[in-house]
């Protein structure tokens, strides 16, 4: 006779859903990652405190050009590497240009020291003349360098826009940021912050 040993079968216990257990473990959990995620978010973001503007980045190398000064001189680009470059084409006729001037002087009073650099470069073929721009630059007592665009070639290999429109160029004399519109300190300082 072949006798085989049953063993009882044993009953497979149902699930009848969660338990309070894994209840609990799921939302400790969750609370604990929610509280890592905040305090990364506050470390970070707590060393970061300046905003930047709204501006378009770009990684262009800037134009190698020498133009004529207001007071009878020249400036090149490429003995300015080194510093950190905030190049802003205006002309006098410009309204906008109007508001921002007030705003690149201080930038520049401010700044001026720790290496910042602002070049105003006016469209001078849209001017009546030299003592236009002369004059606009005794008005918003302007002392940083005033170059002229006499021939729009600066415009050209700037691909500017409607002015005022700045570029912020780098030590290495890379451009980084446009910005078209108008700057106050505050936006100069943050880019010049973020550049040095």
């Amino acid at each position: 006779m072949n006798e085989q040993t049953t063993l009882p079968k044993r009953a497979s216990p149902q699930r009848r859903g969660v338990s309070r257990r894994e209840v609990i473990t799921s939302a400790v959990g969750a609370f604990l990652g929610v509280v890592v995620i905040l305090l990364v978010w506050f470390a970070v973001g707590r060393g970061n405190n300046a905003t930047l503007p709204a501006i378009g980045e770009v990684n262009r190398p800037a134009p190698n050009l020498t133009l004529p000064t207001l007071d009878g001189g020249s400036l090149s680009l490429a003995d300015l590497r080194g510093n950190v470059v905030l190049v802003n084409f205006w002309g006098t006729w410009c309204e906008p240009c109007k508001e921002e001037t007030p705003a690149l002087q201080a930038a520049y009073q401010r700044l001026q020291s720790e290496g910042l650099v602002i070049i105003g470069i006016n469209l001078r073929r849209q001017e009546t003349g030299d003592d236009a721009v002369r004059a606009f630059v005794q008005q918003y007592g302007v002392t940083y360098p005033i170059a002229l665009d006499v021939d729009g070639e600066a415009a050209r290999l700037f691909q500017i826009s409607p002015i005022p429109v700045s570029y912020f160029i780098d030590p290495e004399g890379t451009i980084r940021y446009v910005r078209i519109g108008t700057l106050t300190t505050d936006d100069v300082a943050a880019l010049f912050a973020q550049l040095r």
